[in-house]
């Protein structure tokens, strides 16, 4: 299918769906939507001679028009998503089957006072105005198409709003469920987390597939992080072998703010993650960590951006991703420090292990330095199990098979110690036991 053709059916499904979007006789609202859609219309879906997207060609999302889905639950019921529940974990869970809230699936229980958990979708129909200062203001829609069509057509997610000086004991879990009804379907999941100053919470962002199909995952989540308060985020991707998932996680930071991140990917065909962090008063702090572990002929390409536009702040990202097969990993890490952004503390880590000939890593550390007070570093590596450690191991009695899977499982393990909610490092472990150790426990192998 041809580029105009493509973008000329999305405009159509837009014209067909526009009068049923949530909040649509808010003209903020049509506005917002209305400018997307024409950025959409203008720039198209990236292609490799864009820079960002040398590495990552989106023609297989090209080939269809995906649809938009219906609302409903398809037959999905509490247990069938126990399998990607975090085991012992007290949580307010809200739950999305194919873009849509499902209130009979979510289950939020007692929050503090003040705080709203709610579907995006509502708050636009009940309360528009709490929605204005920030839906829609962070997302980068001017670049690429992506962001662009999500806005367009933004209907529904989590709306999470934390007022000042509360701390939100239990995690919040938005649970996004891809049923797979046997259509090529556009899932655009929309999530607004604002946080007021002094407050603390953690947002668990999972996305999964009940059925191994071809769908489009296209999510975009804004963070505002007010003055001192502490957000921890994690992402958790388990999608369909055969989808393809783009995410953008756009935050901005305000005085002495902490973001913290977690992204896993485990699953998708194609997935591509952006990150862009901005800092817009002094004394922040943002860590990005990050683990992609992919096999087959599976892409997974992270784009991280931390801008550095005031002084005294600190970022530190570490990603580590293990590949196999004819799998393919693409980083760049871009840190930008602007020229009034002194005593700037900034490091960046990717490292890479290839268990295959045929996998293979494009990687690119990056850093933009205008400030000259500042502490910087940066590295990446690619490079395969170390022969003298596996010697090291059969000589102890283990074989060279359970060896390699020991050191690629340790080789995770700096970024899966990161986690510090034990029941998602729990989950997370057991994932990567099922894949490297083949069900068994890594103590058992050592």
């Amino acid at each position: 299918m041809s580029d105009i053709a493509q973008i000329n059916a999305y405009v159509d499904m837009f014209a067909h769906a526009s009068k049923d979007l949530p909040g649509n006789g808010e003209a903020w609202i049509q506005q917002v939507r209305e400018k997307a859609l024409a950025r959409f219309v203008e720039q198209g879906f990236p292609t490799r001679r864009d820079e960002d997207w040398k590495y990552t060609n989106v023609a297989p999302i090209q080939k269809s028009v995906f649809k938009l889905p219906d609302k409903g639950l398809n037959g999905v019921g509490h247990e069938q998503l126990d399998n990607f529940l975090f085991r012992d974990l007290l949580c307010h869970k809200l739950v999305f089957v194919n873009g849509h809230y499902s209130q009979a699936l979510t289950s939020l229980g007692t929050l503090p006072d003040g705080v709203s958990v709610d579907s995006l979708a509502q708050t636009l129909t009940n309360r528009p105005d709490a929605l204005r200062p920030h839906l829609g203001q962070y997302a980068t829609i001017e670049k690429y198409g992506f962001a662009a069509l999500n806005t367009a057509f933004l209907s529904d997610g989590a709306y999470v709003h934390v007022p000042a000086d509360i701390i939100v004991p239990a995690p919040i879990h938005v649970l996004f469920v891809a049923t797979g009804d046997g259509e090529e379907t556009l899932v655009q999941p929309r999530n607004l987390i604002v946080v007021e100053k002094n407050s603390q919470v953690t947002i668990i962002e999972s996305y999964i597939s009940l059925a191994e199909t071809r769908y489009l995952t296209n999510a975009v989540t804004e963070v505002v992080a007010d003055e001192n308060c502490a957000i921890e985020h994690y992402k958790v991707g388990q999608e369909s072998l055969k989808a393809f998932h783009i995410g953008g996680l756009y935050i901005q930071q305000q005085a002495n703010s902490r973001f913290t991140s977690h992204n896993i990917t485990l699953g998708g065909a194609l997935v591509r993650n952006d990150i862009q962090a901005s800092f817009a008063a002094e004394g922040g702090e943002c860590v990005l960590n990050g683990l992609y572990l992919v096999t087959g002929r599976q892409h997974v390409d992270n784009h991280t951006d931390i801008d550095h536009a005031q002084p005294r702040c600190t970022s530190r990202e570490f990603y580590r991703g293990v590949l196999d097969g004819r799998a393919r990993a693409v980083f760049n890490g871009r840190i930008v420090v602007r020229q009034d952004a002194q005593h700037t503390d900034a490091q960046l880590e990717n490292k890479n292990l290839l268990l295959s000939r045929d996998a293979e890593v494009d990687t690119k550390p990056q850093l933009e330095i205008y400030a000259d007070d500042v502490k910087c570093a940066h590295g990446a590596t690619v490079g395969q199990l170390d022969q003298a450690a596996i010697y090291y191991l059969r000589s102890r009695g283990i074989a060279e098979q359970d060896a390699r899977s020991v050191l690629t499982y340790a080789f995770l393990g700096d970024v899966v110690r990161r986690i510090g909610i034990k029941p998602i490092r729990t989950y997370v472990e057991e994932k990567l036991a099922t894949r490297l150790l083949h069900g068994r426990q890594f103590e058992e192998l050592t």
